[in-house]
Parts: structure tokens; sequence; C-alpha cells
């Protein structure tokens, strides 16, 4: 990609997420989410392939009509209110947005867009589309949160814990899995924004830096499937420990940082007299557990701590070891952050 179209893009996406984040009218944040979705299209669909193709396509598709809804119940509580006021959305027009803010980020039940979009694209793409392109509606989401239905929100969080569990076991595909991982953290965020809004985006920033240094990994690796994985031990021990560390902080155990999020999470509930649905998202994430645990596997258990001679050595680029030494204290950091979050 030419580089002044690459900064036009990058441009573009930052000045749309920017926007919204800044917006107190619903106009200029439908706007933001618009530049944001158009300017991330051309990379989406770079690769010269038609799933690429496909995959922008739908990808365009899903945002139209997610952001129409949002159009349409902007302007139902404008004509109701006579105030185009992000927070003073009504219940009513809540109905429609929240479904609206739930397929921007591809929570259940309208989440089947975002494996096959991530699958179709590059992996440094998939991660500005599972963590950057978040940003915005989550915003939304939060903004309005006080406005919304707790009931709707906790049974989408839910349902997305399930299907983002459920959902990653059967995959092979890295990108595809991640896809999915995204799903269920996306449900926790959504189940507390009702509860606890500001410890939603804890929950979401603290996923965010765990899969920024997770997915450059995997692309200075050129890692795709699970099969890949299993070589990763024999060319970079560090590489694979770190990757094997940033899983399990994911799946939330301790006393590694993803656990810091999920226990507040947890304890909020109890505390609001919520323990069911508190008992039942433990229960689930045990779903995605399996995957992560999967993973660790592969990368650390299925080869022996020597160098192994590989037929398939050659796609692992030069500056691996160079990738590997820039990311390491930026993963052990979001992955050793625990006692500060505790404090």
């Amino acid at each position: 990609m030419p580089p002044l179209a690459l900064f036009m893009i990058t441009l573009g996406i930052i000045t749309g997420t920017l926007m919204v984040t800044s917006a107190n009218h619903w106009l200029t944040a439908w706007l933001g989410l618009e530049l944001n979705m158009i300017s991330i299209i051309p990379m989406i669909a770079k690769q010269k392939h038609l799933r690429s193709t496909e995959s922008a396509t739908k990808y365009f598709l899903t945002q139209a009509i997610a952001s129409a809804l949002i159009l349409f119940s902007s302007t139902l509580n404008a004509w109701q209110t006579g105030s185009w006021d992000i927070t003073q959305l009504n219940e009513t027009c809540s109905t429609l947005m929240i479904p609206a803010l739930a397929m921007k980020m591809g929570a259940a039940p309208a989440h089947l867009w975002l494996p096959e979009v991530l699958q179709g694209t590059t992996i440094t793409t998939a991660l500005l589309v599972t963590t950057w392109q978040k940003i915005a509606p989550i915003t939304l989401l939060y903004t309005i949160s006080n406005n919304t239905k707790s009931n709707m929100l906790l049974m989408i969080g839910l349902l997305s814990i399930l299907i983002g569990g459920w959902g990653g076991i059967n995959q092979t595909q890295l990108r595809k899995m991640m896809a999915y991982s995204s799903t269920a953290h996306l449900g926790w965020t959504i189940t507390t924004m009702s509860v606890m809004p500001n410890i939603a985006l804890l929950n979401i920033t603290i996923y965010m830096m765990m899969s920024t240094p997770l997915f450059l990994l995997l692309s200075s690796t050129s890692s795709k499937t699970l099969q890949t994985m299993t070589t990763h031990w024999s060319h970079s021990p560090t590489a694979a420990i770190i990757l094997s560390l940033i899983f399990l902080s994911m799946a939330g155990l301790p006393p590694l940082t993803g656990f810091t999020p999920k226990l507040l999470i947890l304890d909020n509930l109890v505390a609001h007299k919520l323990t069911t649905l508190a008992t039942m998202m433990a229960l689930l994430s045990l779903l995605s557990l399996v995957f992560y645990l999967r993973t660790t596997y592969l990368l650390t258990l299925t080869a022996p701590p020597t160098t192994a001679q590989s037929m398939t050595m050659w796609r692992l680029k030069p500056h691996y070891n160079q990738t590997t030494a820039l990311l390491t204290p930026i993963a052990l950091f979001n992955i050793t952050i625990l006692p500060a979050m505790l404090m």
C-alpha cells in the first residue's frame, strides 16, 4: 500500500474514533462511526485475493446495517425528546440502540461477521478490528449505560460469553479463535456495563493491552493455524513462553493480569445480588479456558527444548528474533501488572 494512502487511512481511523469519543451529538457520533468504517475497509481488502474482498464486503454490510439502526434510533429519540444529546436517550430508543452497538462490536447474537472478516484479512488488520474498532461503540455504550435496560445488556453479555467460548473450541484457525475470544471478552464487558461501567472499561482496556503483543507476535511468526504453533519452541523459546503466558492471562488464570478484571466483575455482580449470573459467567468461562489451554499445550508441551530441524522453518521471517526482543518488555508488562491492579 502506498505511504500516502496508508497515512490517509490511518488518519481517517484515528479521526473517526476521536469524533465519537468526544461527541455529545448523535449525528456527530454517527459521522465518526461512518468515517471509521470507510477508512478501515481498504485495509481489509488490500490483499489481492477473493477472500479479502469477501471479508471487506461482509464488514461493510454489517457495519452499514448497524449504522442505519443507530441513525434511526437517534432520530426517533430526537423526535420523541426534542434533543440530539447522547445522554438523553429514552428506554424505547435504547432497545434499538443496544443491538446496533452490539453488532458494531461483534457481540452475540450479531457476531457471525467477526470470524469471517478476521479470517480473510491480515493479522495486523485483525488486531485493529478486535481492539481499536471497538473503542467508538464501547464509548457510546458507556455514555448511554445509565439510560439502557440492564436486562438486555445482561442477556447479550451472557450470550456472548457462551457463544465466544463454545465457538472457539472448534477452531483450528488462530484468527477465528481470537475472534471468538474477542466476543467472549466483550461479553464480560457488556455484562458489567449496566452494573459498574468503570470496571467494564477496565476489562476491555486490559484485553486490548494483552491482545496487542499477542497479535504482533503471531504476525511476526506468520502463525495462522494451531499446527504452526508447535514449531515456536524449537525456533524461539522466549516467544513460546510469552505467548503461553498471554494466553493464560486472557483465560483469566491467577496471578496473571487477566484474572483481575474477572475477579472485580464477579465481586460487583455478587454485591448487586446477581449471584446466579456471576456463577453462570464463571462456569461459561471454562469453555474459553479449553482452547486457551490447548494452545498453551501446543506451544510448550509438544516439542522438547532442543533445536529441531523442521521443514516449515522457511515460513518464519528473518526479523523474528528482533521482533520478539522488542515485544518482550511490553508483553511482560501486560501480564505482570496484577500487583499494581490490586493495590
